[in-house]
């Protein structure tokens, strides 16, 4: 009786070890399935850009998203690297400079929100004023499509130049049809125009690439782009990730009212959010 008894009660503990132990197997599967953060991998170069995706990585580890920034040295690496998958997004480059790309390459890529727009300007280490400038006077652009069309335009907004009428963002050098003071057109790489005003008389500069060489917009440029200009800053993305929940929760946190107050307080008059 005694020893029934026993196989009785070890029988019991043995069932109950097995209930322990399958909650403990249970909580260990729910752990495991536990999601993991998403990794947004995000391509930008110079500021303001990447100091305004440092200021959301906090907000967006809070969505369970893990914002890593790829930091780029010139504009034609960050479509490419888009394209092949190296990145996630890019935010760097306008519309104009969009469409340029895919116009010459026909790699589909897509934008998904504009941020901000940043006035390109005319710098000068000679002259203070674009009325100054002296005939023969040479002046550098960028020497991309997109950009070197939109100095241009600032060039004629400036009163330097004439285009075509319907020469538009893409205008080129064969579009001038007046240069009274026979300007001396020189392109140079984007990045390379603020060294470049030792040697020139005026370059019409990016405000990124303005603000990575030290220079104040505000205080240093002599003549501004125009504020309805159609070159806002965006996200962009492959077209299958366009509505991706990460990227529009990405796209939320650059349009947010604490990025807008960032550039308000930093870059008075020269980054403007939408």
């Amino acid at each position: 009786m005694k020893k029934s008894l026993s196989i009785i009660l070890i029988g019991c503990l043995l069932v109950m070890l097995g209930v322990i132990a399958g909650c403990g197997d249970n909580t260990s599967e729910k752990g495991s399935d536990a999601p993991e953060a998403a990794k947004l991998v995000v391509g930008a170069i110079g500021e303001p850009h990447t100091s305004m995706l440092k200021m959301i990585k906090p907000d967006l580890a809070e969505q369970g998203i893990e914002l890593e920034i790829m930091d780029f040295t010139e504009y034609p690496q960050l479509n490419p690297a888009l394209h092949d998958g190296q990145i996630d997004a890019n935010f760097f480059q306008h519309i104009p400079y969009l469409e340029d790309y895919i116009a010459n390459t026909g790699n589909e890529l897509v934008w998904t929100v504009k941020i901000h727009t940043e006035p390109m300007r005319i710098y000068s280490n000679s002259i203070d004023n674009v009325e100054d400038l002296p005939d023969g006077a040479s002046v550098g652009i960028p020497n991309d499509p997109s950009n070197s069309g939109r100095a241009l335009m600032i060039l004629e907004n400036a009163g330097l130049i004439k285009l075509k009428e319907d020469a538009g963002v893409t205008a080129t050098e064969n579009d001038i049809i007046e240069n009274s003071k026979e300007l001396k057109i020189q392109m140079a790489d984007a990045a390379m125009l603020p060294r470049n005003l030792e040697d020139l008389d005026i370059c019409c500069i990016n405000t990124n690439y303005a603000l990575d060489s030290g220079l104040d917009p505000v205080k240093d440029g002599i003549f501004v782009e125009p504020g309805d200009s159609p070159f806002a800053n965006i996200l962009v993305v492959r077209p299958e990730d366009k509505d991706d929940e990460n990227i529009k929760k990405l796209g939320d946190a650059l349009q947010s009212p604490e990025i807008a107050e960032y550039l308000q307080e930093n870059y008075p008059s020269c980054v403007l959010a939408f």
